[in-house]
């Protein structure tokens, strides 16, 4: 049997997902009326899992990993940093600054757009998924470094 990339993506996609379903064990589930913390995760999970079972079984349709090219592997190694220095940064800095860092890191840093450009679109979209959330769904978000 050869080795196809959707083979290894779609365990690891599994893998993923049956491991949030370990993690999150301790969430009420609650019922559908009255759903509990729990309920989206774990939907999510098995959905994860799921699809992560499709894309294996559908894996003799993708490259073999001996023919695929790693030339984009600088560029996800260096989303996968921007994201992980927004993960460790959250809850300290909050919303409003760390998205609006990410955002421009993974604009400008990642994708080379001009300066201007990347820096009024991450504070464009940061501004009109805090005005969103916080604002018209008066949902709480990470407040951070600022108090409001």
């Amino acid at each position: 049997m050869t080795l196809r990339s959707d083979h290894i993506a779609g365990t690891a996609l599994a893998a993923f997902g049956i491991l949030v379903l370990a993690v999150s064990g301790d969430l009420p589930v609650g019922t559908l009326a009255f759903p509990g913390a729990g309920m989206m995760p774990k939907l999510c999970a098995c959905l994860l899992v799921v699809f992560g079972l499709v894309v294996v079984l559908r894996a003799n349709e993708s490259a073999p990993v001996a023919s695929l090219s790693w030339q984009d592997l600088p560029h996800a190694l260096r989303v996968l940093a921007v994201s992980a220095a927004v993960v460790l940064v959250y809850q300290t800095l909050g919303f409003l600054i760390t998205m609006t860092l990410m955002l421009f890191a993974l604009v400008y840093g990642v994708e080379r757009r001009p300066l201007l450009r990347a820096a009024s679109f991450s504070i464009g979209v940061v501004a009109l998924t805090y005005a969103l959330f916080a604002i018209a769904l008066n949902t709480p978000l990470e407040h951070g470094l600022i108090p409001f």
